[in-house]
């Protein structure tokens, strides 16, 4: 479909610079502190910038310890890793510390949040999501510990910047002795009310994780945090990092370690951005308060949260359009096709005229539980497990609120540096494509 021949779109004209969906944004505070590592020679992994940041995130989340890392799945990596030795051991040097053993993984998210576990040897059980804030079920995750008993290890995602039903899920771990990772990587800066008092994400599970990849709301080009209040924990996944060195005047090794520390210019990069993010959080809810009133009318809903317990810091503002007003629309592994319908819209083709007029947006999510190389893994909902639930002799459809929310949904472009007269376009952009 050609977009700026259609009368629908006849008032616009592409952007003269593209609108991202997330994209860095930098305040000139990072140049300082990146040439300050090199004027002074600290160009490894190790440096002034590196202990601030560590010292500065820790400060903000309230948690007693920060390790920086070069990236948001090293963090998990390790979090996963010492989820399994604290669980089940020390593992030998050819096995990973799940070996043989389930966990429990937000089916809604990135697949950096689930391959550590297959890093380390473990098998991923997915639970479906929640409609009301698209993260992991409470109801699914305790019919998961009905069918798998002996799992004490759940793996967990804030979506988009939205926190968790953290009360629930805790209380269903904590009955069944189970053990959180949180991967806090797109939620930096949100908050969760735990036991009457609001607690930074990043500071909810056992075990906690953050990114600064380029289009997070804090970044550093790359780099991550593993978060914890155990020293303990901090000097293992600290030692982990840096290739297992144990304390001997050679290399020597005990176990097996990883080059997962920061750089010192990285570091610079996020030191300079970590006085941002209040106003960085501040800016993103705006585009999401602005989304919510232009729609109004639109047959859509945004991207929820409870805002009585939490408040998110906004990463990315959603769209899911409603089941009645779905145009036709099919996906396949790499293409999608849709037909236009009046009234009617599909996420394929908003993008596709956000595309033609210079803006970025992308699909919600594929679930886990649908990806290629996890087709062979459970999957559980709230009615129980998800596989199989198709029959020819019985009607209806098994409960899918991952895939459903695939279907429907999409990003919208989000940037911090998008004016408001730049987001005015977009709005106009997506309600023609319900005309």
């Amino acid at each position: 479909m050609d977009f700026r021949q259609d009368p629908r779109f006849s008032e616009f004209v592409p952007f003269e610079s593209k609108l991202w969906l997330s994209s860095p944004t930098m305040h000139g505070q990072e140049q300082h502190w990146v040439d300050d590592a090199i004027r002074t020679n600290w160009v490894s992994t190790v440096g002034a910038n590196i202990n601030e940041i560590e010292k500065e995130v820790a400060r903000y989340v309230g948690c007693g310890y920060a390790v920086a890392l070069t990236c948001g799945t090293a963090a998990l990596h390790l979090a996963t890793k010492l989820a399994g030795e604290r669980l089940y051991g020390q593992a030998r040097p050819d096995r990973g510390t799940l070996a043989g053993k389930r966990v429990f993984c937000s089916d809604v998210t990135f697949d950096a949040s689930i391959n550590p576990v297959a890093y380390e040897d473990g098998e991923a059980v997915f639970i479906d999501t929640e409609r009301d804030t698209w993260n992991m079920d409470p109801a699914a995750l305790e019919k998961a510990f009905e069918l798998y008993p002996d799992t004490r290890l759940i793996v967990l995602a804030h979506l988009y910047g939205t926190p968790a039903k953290m009360a629930e899920i805790r209380r269903i771990a904590d009955a069944h002795g189970a053990l959180i990772v949180e991967d806090a990587a797109e939620s930096l800066g949100a908050k969760y009310r735990l036991n009457g008092k609001w607690v930074e994400t990043g500071a909810l599970g056992d075990f906690n994780c953050i990114s600064f990849n380029g289009n997070k709301i804090i970044t550093g080009s790359s780099g991550g945090m593993f978060l914890t209040d155990s020293r303990e924990d901090a000097e293992k996944v600290r030692k982990w990092s840096t290739q297992s060195r144990e304390n001997a005047p050679w290399y020597q090794h005990e176990e097996i370690g990883y080059n997962y520390r920061i750089s010192n210019i990285v570091a610079g990069v996020v030191r300079g951005q970590l006085p941002w993010l209040d106003q960085h959080i501040a800016q993103k809810k705006a585009i999401y308060e602005r989304y919510l009133e232009g729609f109004k009318g639109l047959p859509v809903t945004m991207n929820p949260y409870d805002a009585e317990s939490s408040e998110p810091n906004y990463w990315l503002s959603c769209l899911l359009i409603d089941r009645e007003a779905m145009a036709p629309h099919v996906r396949g592994e790499r293409d999608a096709l849709y037909k236009h319908e009046h009234g009617k819209s599909s996420p394929t083709e908003i993008l596709d005229a956000l595309q033609a007029f210079n803006a970025e947006g992308r699909p919600i999510w594929k679930p886990m539980h649908m990806q290629p190389i996890y087709r062979s893994n459970a999957f559980v909902t709230a009615e129980g497990t998800g596989r199989g639930r198709s029959n020819a002799y019985i009607q209806g459809e098994g409960l899918d609120v991952g895939a459903d929310l695939f279907a429907r949904g999409l990003c919208l472009p989000s940037d911090n540096k998008m004016t408001a007269e730049q987001q005015d376009v977009v709005i106009k952009i997506v309600s023609a494509c319900f005309d």
